[in-house]
């Protein structure tokens, strides 16, 4: 398979977005997704952008991505996080995500990351098999907490 993983560029995000709505759908929330393209593109590529993207592309279209943004832990110092690695469900085994996250693991490297960290959903035995396939620690012992835009507000109405 002779497809080219590279950091994404604005034109790339309708494709990107597109593959966001596939994982959403996958995770039977078909509807959560907010994001425009133009919202991508606006907080991807200004002067201090919020993410990294990379794309991987066959043969002129884009079949997966990877987006990480950075974070800070307390413990360890400078890390990132994976948000999404994605791969069209044509491409699932063909060798695709493990490009992806090589790509993303070199790029932490080349930054000085202390960590990777991503999460995956609790049912998708795939992802996690590849995952833990590749060294990583799937901790099942922790629980992902979120405060949405709602509950923000709410939380703001109550101090």
């Amino acid at each position: 398979m002779d497809y080219t993983i590279r950091t994404a560029q604005e034109k790339d995000m309708a494709s990107v977005l597109e593959l966001i709505n596939e994982l959403a759908r996958f995770e039977k929330e078909a509807d959560a997704v907010e994001l425009t393209a133009d919202d991508l593109i606006c907080d991807g590529f200004k002067e201090k952008p919020l993410f990294h993207c990379f794309v991987a592309e066959l043969e002129g279209n884009i079949v997966g991505m990877a987006l990480i943004y950075p974070r800070y832990s307390t413990w360890k110092g400078p890390v990132i996080h994976l948000e999404d690695l994605i791969v069209t469900k044509e491409m699932r085994g063909t060798g695709l995500g493990t490009a992806l996250l090589n790509e993303v693991v070199k790029y932490g490297n080349d930054l000085g990351v202390k960590r990777i960290s991503w999460e995956v959903i609790d049912w998708n035995d795939p992802a996690i098999n590849f995952y833990e396939s590749k060294g990583a620690n799937v901790m099942r012992d922790w629980d992902v907490v979120q405060l949405d835009e709602k509950g923000i507000k709410a939380y703001l109405e109550n101090i």
